[in-house]
């Protein structure tokens, strides 16, 4: 596999208009995003550049645009204000060495092809993570759109002060962010298809702003630096190395998902496959030079990939295409944008949050299932309030505790022990003859499908109720795979049958199923003439036993 994505000239026109398209999308969402994070709108215009350019080059989605996107602005969010808090001097360097510390981070997870494991996720806890997302994006741009700046204290801070944030509103900036919105949500579909409307809100309410309010006093992005980035040196705080690998591996593992379900949208549109771990590999090194050059991280967009595809693209050529168009911006027409009020770029992230939010699932989820519904809330509650680490651990648990649960409570029907022919298990003529012959004196304990560790009680508690007989017959031929609580729970049935001196028959065992109990040393209660790979030859033999202990007890 070659590290660098397959380009070729077949679709230069496509590609080209597609880069195009995606750049006028992507300049006021960077803006955008630069300022709501707190390292400013060139951070996000370098992010927009960086994460780019490399994704679109090392990447396994061909059509796939990556930069700065809403939950990963979020996330960042919290990590500027978190080390600018703590260390005044050194705090935004600091957070910058993060965005590196992710890059690795997701690098590292492509080298060891974990792409395919990290969207293993319950969709009601991707659901309610992605929501709380958007409502932390929606609260945080609510100082900024009625013109007033950030309260200290992230969202709770946001919270506490919102009543006085509501009371002190400036008009103008407030009217300003309004009429971003309304073109945002009021643009006809036709006029959409020739210009993005955050781009158009952008354009013409800064025109606004400068014609009508010329002597009122706005406050607006400032001048922005043209030129090549100053290098990020990775700085590192001792006291702080921990947080710092910490937020790195949730900045990093956010990205991934967030950058995988973007390139399933892909996919479905393109009809093609995307490589996940080389995904993973580019997303990386865009995050790595990205945090050196001072830039936000970023991962895949859906809003510019779906745009992009749209418009005709099918390489990497276009995402490149766009991450140098960007670049000029930065070099030779960053000047142009500091005349742009906050508020239209508070108007623009709001609209973002409100996308994230997960509309459909979230007026419906109750109806799908009440336990799913709880869990999305629940994580949603503690993305807002508590913290993301935190309410992705808990959903995942929880989720997996229920469906484990569930899925034990199915296999456990599968747990049977039958002594006679009328029992709940398929068995042909001759295996049902022969057990009607051994007079209930040969136990058949019946186990199928995997057998997971939620399954040990069922084992267990079947094993308990056994009758008395002469011989147990264990058949595990419908058991692919058998975990270690399992097959402890078969090791203490086996034992117990051997100890009250009944013949023990194994069927059906193979593969890795056998070696497991074998490592057991069910050997040394089984000998090798028990173990059978037929259910039949198994009852005669149990017949026979059973038929010698009858003549023996005469």
């Amino acid at each position: 596999m070659t590290l660098t994505n397959t380009i070729h000239f077949r679709n230069l026109r496509g590609d080209l208009f597609g880069g195009l398209t995606a750049a006028i999308v992507s300049l006021p969402l960077a803006l955008a995003f630069g300022v709501a994070s707190g390292a400013g709108p060139a951070a996000g215009l370098y992010g927009a550049v960086c994460v780019g350019f490399f994704a679109a080059l090392f990447g396994g989605t061909p059509t796939l645009i990556s930069e700065p996107t809403g939950p990963m602005t979020v996330v960042m969010t919290a990590i500027v204000s978190s080390m600018v808090a703590k260390n005044p001097e050194n705090g935004l360097a600091m957070a910058f060495t993060v965005v590196m510390l992710a890059g690795i981070f997701q690098i590292l997870f492509g080298v060891f092809k974990l792409g395919k494991y990290i969207t293993l996720m319950p969709y009601s806890v991707i659901s309610g993570f992605m929501s709380g997302i958007g409502v932390i994006l929606i609260l945080l741009q609510i100082a900024p759109f009625v013109g007033q700046p950030n309260p200290k204290g992230g969202v709770l801070g946001m919270v506490q002060n919102l009543p006085l944030l509501l009371t002190n509103i400036n008009p103008v900036e407030t009217i300003l962010g309004g009429m971003t919105l309304a073109i945002i949500f009021l643009m006809p579909s036709k006029v959409k298809r020739i210009a993005p409307p955050q781009l158009v809100a952008l354009v013409l309410v800064t025109i606004v702003s400068l014609v009508f309010f010329p002597d009122v006093e706005i406050r607006r992005i400032g001048e922005i630096p043209m030129g090549l980035p100053k290098l990020q040196l990775p700085i590192f705080n001792g006291s702080q190395i921990t947080t710092m690998l910490v937020d790195g591996a949730m900045l990093g593992m956010l990205g991934c998902i967030d950058t995988l379900l973007t390139s399933v949208i892909a996919d479905s549109l393109t009809r093609t496959e995307h490589k996940s771990n080389k995904e993973l590999i580019g997303q990386g090194l865009g995050n790595l030079v990205s945090g050196l050059c001072g830039g936000l991280p970023g991962a895949g967009a859906t809003m510019g990939t779906v745009v992009n595809i749209q418009t005709g693209a099918t390489t990497a050529l276009s995402g490149l295409t766009r991450a140098i168009i960007l670049l000029v911006v930065v070099l030779w027409a960053a000047g142009l944008t500091q005349s742009i009020p906050m508020a239209v770029l508070a108007g623009i992230a709001l609209k973002v949050g409100i996308d994230i939010l997960d509309w459909s699932f979230l007026k419906r989820a109750h109806q799908v299932s009440i336990k799913g519904a709880l869990i999305m809330y629940g994580v949603m509650f503690l993305t807002v309030f508590v913290d993301l680490i935190v309410a992705v651990g808990v959903g995942v648990f929880i989720a997996n505790v229920l469906t484990i649960e569930r899925l034990s409570q199915l296999q456990a029907q599968d747990v049977k022990t039958i002594t006679d022919a009328d029992d709940a298990i398929i068995l042909n003529d001759q295996e049902k003859e022969l057990l009607n012959q051994a007079n209930g004196r040969v136990l058949l304990f019946y186990l199928s499908g995997p057998m997971i560790f939620g399954v040990s009680k069922a084992i267990a508690r079947e094993h308990s109720a056994m009758a008395d007989s002469d011989v147990l017959i264990l058949d595990l031929s419908d058991v692919p795979m058998l975990g270690v609580t399992a097959s402890l729970a078969i090791e203490n049935a086996i034992q117990d049958a051997h100890d009250q001196g009944r013949q023990i028959l194994i069927v059906g065992a193979a593969g890795k199923v056998k070696r497991r109990l074998e490592k057991l040393g069910v050997m040394n209660f089984v000998p090798q003439h028990n173990w059978f790979l037929s259910r039949l030859e198994a009852l005669k033999q149990a017949v026979d036993v059973v038929n010698a202990n009858g003549v023996s007890s005469k």
